[in-house]
């Protein structure tokens, strides 16, 4: 089971293949993923990395959290869970002091 891996202050030029590179040197990388902007596509400066194992997730943190790559210092830490989100829209949360009640409604 691939343990997953948040990497932070990344340089907005590196591609996913140089921090594939750069992981290897920890153990077997599965996959690699930078976060970009939807809008422009450009890279928001973080990722994540799959290892193979936790050891090696481990070692990655230990060999590359704080390590200087492309003039920048990264941070590599486990990665959390992402948060629960509600299914969103309008009508999922009411607004504040707002009720839809007959007396309410023109």
């Amino acid at each position: 089971m691939f343990t997953s891996l948040f990497v932070g202050n990344l340089s907005f030029q590196a591609t996913e293949e140089d921090v594939r590179e750069l992981f290897q040197h920890a153990g077997t990388v599965g996959a690699v993923r930078i976060i970009t902007d939807q809008f422009s596509g450009r890279s928001r400066g973080f990722g994540f990395v799959e290892m193979a194992t936790r050891e090696e997730a481990a070692e990655a943190i230990k060999m590359l959290n704080g390590r200087l790559f492309r003039d920048r210092d990264l941070v590599v830490d486990e990665a959390r869970p992402q948060p629960q989100r509600g299914r969103g829209g309008p009508r999922s949360t009411p607004k504040s002091g707002h009720r839809s009640t007959p007396q309410n409604r023109p």
